[in-house]
């Protein structure tokens, strides 16, 4: 079961990572998010 979370936080971390890191700095302004917070933006969706 733990095994399953994991892999499921995992896939989501990287799709939020891929989705966010496809806008644009405009895109990205507009939602009050820096480039260099994707990575922090991505784990706060797993965690929450």
């Amino acid at each position: 079961m733990n095994i399953t979370r994991s892999l499921n936080n995992w896939r989501k971390y990287r799709q939020t990572v891929t989705e966010l890191g496809r806008m644009t700095d405009r895109e990205l302004r507009d939602l009050g998010i820096g480039r260099e917070d994707i990575r922090r933006v991505a784990r706060q969706a797993v965690a929450g």
